[in-house]
Protein backbone atom coordinates (compact mmCIF):
# COMPACT_ATOMS: atom_id res chain seq x y z
CA UNK A 1 0.00 0.00 0.00
CA UNK A 2 1.30 3.42 -0.95
CA UNK A 3 1.07 6.52 1.19
CA UNK A 4 -0.36 9.53 -0.65
CA UNK A 5 0.10 12.70 1.40
CA UNK A 6 -2.90 15.07 1.54
CA UNK A 7 -5.09 12.79 -0.54
CA UNK A 8 -8.51 11.55 0.38
CA UNK A 9 -9.52 10.96 3.18
CA UNK A 10 -7.17 13.63 4.44
CA UNK A 11 -8.50 17.20 4.72
CA UNK A 12 -8.19 19.87 2.01
CA UNK A 13 -6.37 21.51 0.37
CA UNK A 14 -6.03 18.71 -2.15
CA UNK A 15 -7.94 20.72 -4.73
CA UNK A 16 -7.55 24.41 -5.58
CA UNK A 17 -9.74 26.20 -8.12
CA UNK A 18 -7.67 27.12 -11.16
CA UNK A 19 -8.99 30.69 -11.34
CA UNK A 20 -7.54 31.77 -7.98
CA UNK A 21 -4.21 33.50 -8.41
CA UNK A 22 -2.32 34.92 -5.44
CA UNK A 23 -5.52 35.45 -3.43
CA UNK A 24 -7.27 37.40 -6.18
CA UNK A 25 -9.96 35.77 -8.25
CA UNK A 26 -10.30 36.12 -11.98
CA UNK A 27 -13.69 34.39 -12.29
CA UNK A 28 -16.61 34.58 -9.84
CA UNK A 29 -15.29 36.29 -6.74
CA UNK A 30 -15.08 33.40 -4.28
CA UNK A 31 -13.81 35.66 -1.52
CA UNK A 32 -17.00 37.72 -1.69
CA UNK A 33 -19.25 34.77 -2.38
CA UNK A 34 -20.71 33.32 -5.52
CA UNK A 35 -24.29 34.31 -4.70
CA UNK A 36 -23.43 37.97 -4.10
CA UNK A 37 -21.69 38.07 -7.48
CA UNK A 38 -24.77 36.47 -9.05
CA UNK A 39 -27.02 39.13 -7.47
CA UNK A 40 -24.96 41.83 -9.13
CA UNK A 41 -25.52 40.07 -12.45
CA UNK A 42 -29.26 39.85 -11.79
CA UNK A 43 -29.91 43.59 -11.63
CA UNK A 44 -33.56 44.24 -12.38
CA UNK A 45 -34.56 46.58 -15.17
CA UNK A 46 -37.30 48.48 -13.37
CA UNK A 47 -40.68 48.26 -15.02
CA UNK A 48 -43.97 46.46 -14.46
CA UNK A 49 -43.57 43.20 -16.39
CA UNK A 50 -47.20 42.08 -16.07
CA UNK A 51 -49.19 40.47 -17.43
CA UNK A 52 -46.41 38.76 -19.43
CA UNK A 53 -44.66 35.62 -18.13
CA UNK A 54 -41.77 36.71 -15.90
CA UNK A 55 -39.08 35.20 -13.64
CA UNK A 56 -37.02 37.27 -11.20
CA UNK A 57 -34.64 36.83 -8.28
CA UNK A 58 -37.16 38.39 -5.89
CA UNK A 59 -34.65 38.71 -3.05
CA UNK A 60 -32.21 40.66 -5.24
CA UNK A 61 -35.05 42.81 -6.64
CA UNK A 62 -36.30 43.62 -3.13
CA UNK A 63 -32.84 44.50 -1.86
CA UNK A 64 -31.98 46.62 -4.93
CA UNK A 65 -35.17 48.69 -4.73
CA UNK A 66 -34.64 52.21 -3.38
CA UNK A 67 -38.25 53.42 -3.76
CA UNK A 68 -40.97 53.33 -1.15
CA UNK A 69 -43.16 51.25 -3.48
CA UNK A 70 -42.76 49.93 -7.03
CA UNK A 71 -44.94 47.46 -8.90
CA UNK A 72 -42.89 44.67 -10.42
CA UNK A 73 -45.65 42.56 -11.94
CA UNK A 74 -49.37 43.23 -12.34
CA UNK A 75 -51.69 40.58 -13.69
CA UNK A 76 -55.46 40.23 -13.79
CA UNK A 77 -55.69 38.44 -10.42
CA UNK A 78 -52.35 39.14 -8.69
CA UNK A 79 -49.80 41.90 -8.18
CA UNK A 80 -46.19 41.89 -6.86
CA UNK A 81 -44.63 45.07 -5.49
CA UNK A 82 -41.28 45.74 -3.83
CA UNK A 83 -40.92 48.26 -1.01
CA UNK A 84 -38.18 50.02 0.96
CA UNK A 85 -39.23 51.46 4.33
CA UNK A 86 -36.69 53.92 5.81
CA UNK A 87 -35.35 53.60 9.36
CA UNK A 88 -38.11 54.65 11.78
CA UNK A 89 -40.66 54.71 8.94
CA UNK A 90 -43.75 52.62 8.38
CA UNK A 91 -46.12 51.55 5.64
CA UNK A 92 -48.93 53.43 7.33
CA UNK A 93 -52.10 52.03 8.87
CA UNK A 94 -54.23 50.71 6.00
CA UNK A 95 -56.97 48.27 5.07
CA UNK A 96 -57.76 46.51 1.79
CA UNK A 97 -61.45 45.52 1.93
CA UNK A 98 -61.33 43.05 -0.98
CA UNK A 99 -57.62 42.18 -1.23
CA UNK A 100 -55.62 39.53 0.60
CA UNK A 101 -51.96 40.44 1.04
CA UNK A 102 -48.73 38.48 1.52
CA UNK A 103 -45.63 40.34 2.78
CA UNK A 104 -42.12 38.87 2.88
CA UNK A 105 -39.26 40.63 4.67
CA UNK A 106 -35.96 40.30 2.77
CA UNK A 107 -33.77 42.65 4.81
CA UNK A 108 -34.11 44.51 8.10
CA UNK A 109 -36.34 44.21 11.16
CA UNK A 110 -39.49 45.74 12.52
CA UNK A 111 -42.96 45.04 13.89
CA UNK A 112 -46.28 44.23 12.26
CA UNK A 113 -49.61 45.17 13.82
CA UNK A 114 -53.02 43.94 12.68
CA UNK A 115 -56.59 44.08 13.89
CA UNK A 116 -60.27 44.26 12.93
CA UNK A 117 -60.53 47.97 13.69
CA UNK A 118 -58.27 50.99 13.39
CA UNK A 119 -58.24 51.47 17.16
CA UNK A 120 -57.83 47.82 18.11
CA UNK A 121 -54.64 46.37 16.60
CA UNK A 122 -54.65 43.33 18.87
CA UNK A 123 -52.12 41.32 16.82
CA UNK A 124 -48.48 42.46 17.11
CA UNK A 125 -45.33 40.52 16.20
CA UNK A 126 -41.65 41.27 15.70
CA UNK A 127 -40.48 40.66 12.14
CA UNK A 128 -37.05 40.22 10.59
CA UNK A 129 -35.37 38.94 7.44
CA UNK A 130 -37.22 35.86 6.11
CA UNK A 131 -40.47 36.65 7.98
CA UNK A 132 -43.69 36.15 6.04
CA UNK A 133 -46.87 38.03 6.92
CA UNK A 134 -50.37 37.10 5.75
CA UNK A 135 -52.96 39.89 5.89
CA UNK A 136 -56.57 38.80 5.26
CA UNK A 137 -58.84 41.14 3.30
CA UNK A 138 -60.63 43.60 5.59
CA UNK A 139 -57.84 43.66 8.22
CA UNK A 140 -56.23 46.90 9.39
CA UNK A 141 -52.46 46.56 9.34
CA UNK A 142 -49.17 48.42 9.58
CA UNK A 143 -45.50 47.46 9.28
CA UNK A 144 -42.94 49.65 11.10
CA UNK A 145 -39.17 49.61 10.61
CA UNK A 146 -37.52 49.36 14.06
CA UNK A 147 -34.07 48.43 12.74
CA UNK A 148 -30.98 50.40 11.80
CA UNK A 149 -31.23 49.86 8.02
CA UNK A 150 -34.03 50.23 5.47
CA UNK A 151 -36.65 47.48 5.66
CA UNK A 152 -36.70 45.72 2.27
CA UNK A 153 -39.72 43.62 1.40
CA UNK A 154 -41.98 42.42 -1.34
CA UNK A 155 -45.71 42.10 -1.15
CA UNK A 156 -48.25 40.17 -3.16
CA UNK A 157 -51.78 41.50 -3.55
CA UNK A 158 -54.63 39.29 -4.76
CA UNK A 159 -56.39 40.87 -6.62
CA UNK A 160 -54.08 43.77 -7.66
CA UNK A 161 -54.29 46.87 -5.51
CA UNK A 162 -52.16 49.53 -7.27
CA UNK A 163 -52.31 50.73 -10.90
CA UNK A 164 -50.02 48.95 -13.38
CA UNK A 165 -46.57 50.58 -13.40
CA UNK A 166 -46.89 52.36 -10.02
CA UNK A 167 -43.66 53.95 -8.75
CA UNK A 168 -43.83 55.92 -5.49
CA UNK A 169 -40.48 57.27 -4.36
CA UNK A 170 -41.63 58.22 -0.85
CA UNK A 171 -44.48 57.50 1.55
CA UNK A 172 -45.66 61.12 1.14
CA UNK A 173 -45.91 60.59 -2.62
CA UNK A 174 -47.90 57.38 -2.02
CA UNK A 175 -50.29 59.14 0.38
CA UNK A 176 -50.84 61.99 -2.09
CA UNK A 177 -51.73 59.52 -4.87
CA UNK A 178 -54.27 57.70 -2.71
Amino acid sequence: MYYIPYGYPYPPPYYIPQYINNGYSQAPDVRWGYWQAEKLKSRVQWKDYGPNPFVVDIEAASEQNKNYRRTLWTGEHLQVTVMSIPVGGDIGLEIHPDTDQFIRIEEGRGIVQMGRSQNNLSFERKIREDSAIMVPAGTWHNVTNTGSEPLKLYTIYAPPHHPHGTVQRTKAEAMAEE
